[in-house]
């Protein structure tokens, strides 16, 4: 390209695709009816290197965010509306499922370690006669997708109560263990005998099942919540020798556990892929000259206390999925976090490295009451995956989630398939 910077050639393609629809296809109006399937599952399991673009959609299940619909659904109802959830994957040329299956220090296989999930039958421990992760295992396979047994490390509950969890609950028999903060309920990261529970209960699913890789979300420390702190004084006084502030010792905290967890499911799992999709900014410039060219209110690094970059520059993840739920615009315009600017910023972090790229879109924010106006155009997406286009580092996109792919608010999703994912997943 000459002369011309990569930040020049970023402002000058955003700005373009901003007017100018891709030559290569035509975008379908809003409202055009979603593509059609992908003809006949595949006959094995896929595998992970055969996905040489990633397409992929988060399917959640805490407070039954998209599935179940409801909890206390009969298992044939449950069954039902998973696979449902796995067809919408295909119809839309999508080829990976990143499925919530501890979303609160529960299970949605019959675990060793935790009760069932309360989001299935309406009541923790009780067994919702049958298995959700290894049946979306199986018919994922089928269909020719991926599936990604997704994983929350540390939150026990959505609520602060200990006595409305089982009484054989690990959080009840260890209540040394647990953490209040913000009306939630948290293991404490800072002790060895949690980071190494914690890894049993996830690992047990990946030692049953043939998951085509694990998934961990953006939350491990809290975030912070205003005039609150996290009490782990007595971890810290226990095992925080050594470091020079408590921060420094949080971050270890957690580079232990990811750096764990990634040796031993390459041990369990070889062919199984690990990665973590963190809130989008890792530090503000202004913070650290190695950051972003951002202003956000949150930084991984300092508040969640997530060395999300360190992750990725010593191996241990073999995919990172910044979320990046913020609008493309012209890099001139100062707004708290730009997705151009992070998407040239994480290129940069992976260059060179042995960890894949793939970027989280904000497709519950197309067309949501109380979003700014650009997230009213269908097109915003697409635009988005343009500018991807333009980073050989960026390997794929994964869309938040499973329910609005099938609902496909104002058509933007259907304008994205049909403009980008025209070949076979």
């Amino acid at each position: 390209m000459g002369g011309v910077s990569r930040r020049a050639f970023a402002v000058a393609a955003v700005s373009a695709l901003a007017m100018t629809p891709r030559a290569s296809a035509a975008p379908v109006p809003s409202g055009a009816p979603a593509p059609s399937a992908v003809p006949g599952p595949a006959a094995s399991s896929p595998s992970r290197r055969a996905v040489d673009e990633m397409r992929g959609m988060w399917l959640a299940t805490v407070a039954n965010r998209d599935w179940p619909s409801r909890a206390g659904l009969r298992a044939s109802e449950q069954r039902a509306e998973l696979v449902e959830y796995l067809d919408t994957a295909v119809r839309h040329r999508l080829n990976t499922v990143f499925f919530q299956v501890r979303p609160t220090a529960d299970a949605l296989w019959p675990s060793a370690h935790e009760p069932w999930s309360e989001y299935l039958s309406g009541s923790q421990g009780r067994d919702p006669g049958w298995d959700p992760l290894g049946t979306a295992v199986k018919e994922a396979h089928a269909r020719g997708l991926e599936l990604h047994a997704w994983f929350n490390p540390y939150r026990v509950a959505t609520h602060d109560d200990p006595s409305r969890l089982l009484p054989s609950h690990p959080a009840r028999r260890h209540p040394e263990w647990v953490v209040p903060y913000g009306g939630k309920l948290y293991y404490d990261p800072g002790r060895p005998e949690v980071r190494a529970f914690v890894q049993d209960a996830m690992l047990d699913a990946v030692e049953k099942y043939a998951v085509d890789g694990v998934h961990f979300d953006d939350y491990f420390y809290p975030y912070p919540v205003a005039g609150q702190s996290f009490d782990d004084g007595a971890a810290y006084r226990a095992h925080g020798g050594g470091f020079s502030t408590r921060a420094a010792w949080r971050r270890h905290n957690i580079d232990l556990l990811v750096r764990e967890t990634a040796d031993r499911v390459k041990k369990i799992r070889p062919a199984a892929a690990f990665g973590v999709s963190p809130f989008g900014v890792w530090r503000n410039a202004t913070t650290d000259e190695r950051g972003s060219d951002t202003r956000a209110g949150v930084q991984t690094y300092d508040d969640l206390h997530a060395d999300t970059r360190k992750w990725v520059r010593e191996g241990w993840l073999d995919y990172i999925v910044p979320q990046l739920y913020w609008l493309a615009q012209p890099l001139d315009q100062q707004v708290p976090a730009n997705y151009a600017v992070l998407v040239d910023w994480w290129s940069r972090v992976v260059r060179g490295t042995g960890t894949e790229l793939y970027i989280g879109e904000a497709l519950y924010k197309v067309g949501a009451a109380g979003q700014p106006a650009q997230w009213s155009d269908p097109a915003e997406l697409s635009r988005h995956l343009d500018l991807c286009s333009t980073y050989p580092e960026v390997r794929g996109n994964i869309f938040f989630s499973a329910k609005e792919v099938g609902q496909d608010p104002l058509g933007a999703m259907s304008l994205l398939v049909n403009k980008h994912y025209r070949g076979s997943p």
